[in-house]
């Protein structure tokens, strides 16, 4: 079952998890030593997103280390780029009404 990358990056602790491991690749148990939970609720988190094809798993002997896959970040930012011209739209005409406001005073 291929799960929804929204919903996958919706949840903090999967935030948390593509925060660590964007700086650099990590094993499991290091991951978990960042967060307050059991290292199976870790490994449930990264399946979710092995699945939505957000990490990726590198064996190196006999670890497993997760790295952030960065062309699927990519899409998100895309998608999200159409937001990000309404946002920057909206504040550039907030920022005129306010000029306008304070110049009236």
């Amino acid at each position: 079952m291929r799960r929804d990358i929204f919903q996958a990056i919706a949840d903090p602790t999967r935030r948390g998890i593509i925060t660590l491991i964007a700086v650099q690749a990590m094993t499991p148990n290091a991951i978990a030593e960042h967060f307050d939970m059991t290292r199976q609720a870790i490994s449930k988190h990264l399946r979710i997103l092995t699945e939505c094809d957000l990490v990726k798993q590198e064996q190196q002997g006999r670890e497993i280390y997760y790295q952030l896959e960065i062309d699927k970040m990519k899409e998100v930012d895309k998608w999200m780029e159409q937001f990000r011209k309404i946002w920057e739209t909206r504040f550039q005409q907030l920022d005129q009404l306010l000029s306008t406001i304070k110049k009236k005073k």
